[in-house]
């Protein structure tokens, strides 16, 4: 008889969340656009706060991409599980953050949930975050497990927000 597993099983190397994350993606980008009391003429006049507010968010997202990307491309993979092969990244993009793709992810939200002002997006992003802090955790684990020196390392650098989470 086996005994009760206390953690929701995730696969093996964590298939299941990839399989969540893409759900999540794919039900933000067809969900439609919300904002319940707020006029079209209301709207187009926020056009430029709007922007002022969700570009930088957007341009966030691509640098924390492209960089993130950039620092552990001879170990990415779409899994959490880290590959064999991998080495603990902590300079560039890493040295601000631990987790600079799902951050560029939850930026991009944030973007469009402020250009848009959608109540639906921003419910979404909310959802999007703690779904990527759950994912982050269990990487993490993962990654504590592979590099003892990991525990350290978060301690220093915040999850998803520089000097915040």
């Amino acid at each position: 008889m086996t005994s009760p597993n206390p953690q929701p099983s995730f696969g093996r190397r964590g298939e299941l969340l990839v399989a969540i994350q893409f759900a999540l993606m794919l039900l933000f980008a067809v969900t439609p656009v919300w904002h319940p009391g707020l006029s079209p003429v209301l709207i187009a006049d926020l056009l430029l706060p709007r922007l002022i507010l969700a570009v930088p968010f957007a341009l966030a997202a691509l640098v924390l991409a492209a960089l993130g990307s950039h620092h552990i491309r001879d170990y990415l993979t779409p899994l959490p599980y880290p590959v064999d092969h991998n080495r603990l990244v902590q300079h560039g993009v890493y040295a601000l953050v631990r987790h600079p793709l799902y951050t560029s992810l939850l930026s991009a939200a944030l973007a469009w949930t402020l250009y848009t002002l959608s109540l639906a997006h921003l419910l979404l992003s909310i959802v999007g975050f703690l779904f990527f802090d759950v994912k982050a955790r269990k990487e993490e684990a993962w990654l504590s497990e592979r590099h003892p020196e990991y525990r350290a390392y978060a301690k220093r650098v915040r999850k998803f927000i520089p000097y915040l989470y």
